[in-house]
């Protein structure tokens, strides 16, 4: 691959776009033109030979809180791409990626910082290993302490073996921020909070799958990715602040629990087998039942406890219940729900 093509090179007069930046909001104003200005601050207004060309994509999900006539008013370099509805996570970024030109994409969520030559390394590295497919930066809290970015795909062990311990048995099959890593890693996934695909790779395995409403869409199809033979890297000095604390897991948690539940059944299903989601099932069913007895008389004594304890009933219920499909997240779909529900931004798989 020549990449003095992609990064400064001219094509019939068309300056090439290195990177498309995708961001998909909702309802998430204030952090959303953050973003953008960190955008502006450490991309555009970059003037050094690490300078790369980008273009940024804003899809707003059908926000009420004034998210798109912000985002034009201040940033008229961004393409803001306003839908009447909120058609979830994967579809959002699906607009987007359907309308970039750039020779790599970006999905990058509403709530996110970008530092100085973060989304740059990520441009190079892709561009230096033509075998690579998706790669993902080491994400940050504000306080710029590390976030869990790598994703293992869901499986019996994930299920039945604590995720910590698995870290500390196998920690090079399941990496994770405990340890330091000074080189970029193979993972099985990335967090769709800020993950980089080369436009071949959406060319040849497609877009998003959009079957998830929220949660492990982007696992799924680093799943398909790397079944086509592609590599997936984790790059750790290449640094994105997630705020993460304005995300609908904080909003609404247990609408959000319940979602999580449905994507991950649908994820067996789909990459595993019909008998496995069911295993699966019985076995969250009967982590959710245990949960309530035990701490059932602790929510009589702590406010905490007792919000714990509400979460984990209203689980059970839904699994009792037959997982009917209009509950969770799916009901803030469409204008009515977004008046109703002033959570937060859609912009990422805020896991």
């Amino acid at each position: 691959m020549d990449r003095e093509r992609g990064r400064r090179a001219l094509e019939g007069g068309c300056r090439v776009t290195d990177l498309s930046i995708v961001i998909v909001t909702w309802n998430a104003r204030d952090v959303l033109l953050d973003a953008l200005e960190s955008i502006e601050r450490e991309i555009l207004g970059r003037q050094d030979e690490g300078r790369i060309e980008v273009e940024t994509l804003v899809v707003d999900n059908g926000s009420r809180d004034g998210s798109v006539e912000a985002a034009r008013e201040r940033f008229g370099w961004a393409e803001v791409i306003a839908l009447d509805e909120n058609i979830g996570f994967a579809a959002g970024n699906n607009v987007g990626l359907h309308r970039a030109k750039g020779r790599h994409m970006v999905l990058l969520n509403s709530d996110t910082v970008v530092l100085p030559d973060a989304l740059e390394r990520c441009v190079r590295y892709l561009d230096a290993h033509p075998e690579v497919g998706v790669v993902g930066p080491q994400l940050l809290n504000p306080d710029r302490s590390k976030q869990n970015c790598i994703h293992n795909y869901p499986s019996l062990a994930t299920e039945l073996v604590p995720k910590g311990l698995l870290e500390k048995l196998l920690p090079g099959r399941y990496p994770s921020k405990r340890y330091e890593h000074p080189e970029p890693i193979p993972v099985q996934a990335v967090l769709g909070a800020c993950l980089f695909v080369r436009k071949e790779v959406v060319d040849q395995v497609g877009p998003m799958p959009e079957d998830y409403f929220f949660f492990l869409e982007e696992t799924d199809w680093c799943f398909r990715i790397a079944q086509a033979g592609w590599r997936i890297m984790h790059i750790p000095d290449a640094h994105v602040v997630h705020i993460f604390g304005v995300s609908t897991k904080k909003k609404i948690p247990a609408d959000t629990r319940i979602e999580y539940h449905r994507s991950l059944y649908h994820f067996f299903r789909k990459n595993r087998s019909a008998g496995m989601a069911a295993a699966i099932k019985a076995l969250r069913v009967t982590k959710a039942l245990l949960y309530v007895i035990i701490r059932g008389p602790g929510a009589l004594l702590s406010g905490k406890l007792r919000d714990r304890f509400r979460q984990d009933w209203i689980v059970l219920r839904w699994h009792l219940r037959g997982c009917p499909r209009d509950e969770g997240l799916r009901q803030v779909r469409g204008p009515a729900a977004k008046e109703t529900n002033e959570s937060s931004d859609q912009g990422g798989s805020s896991r």
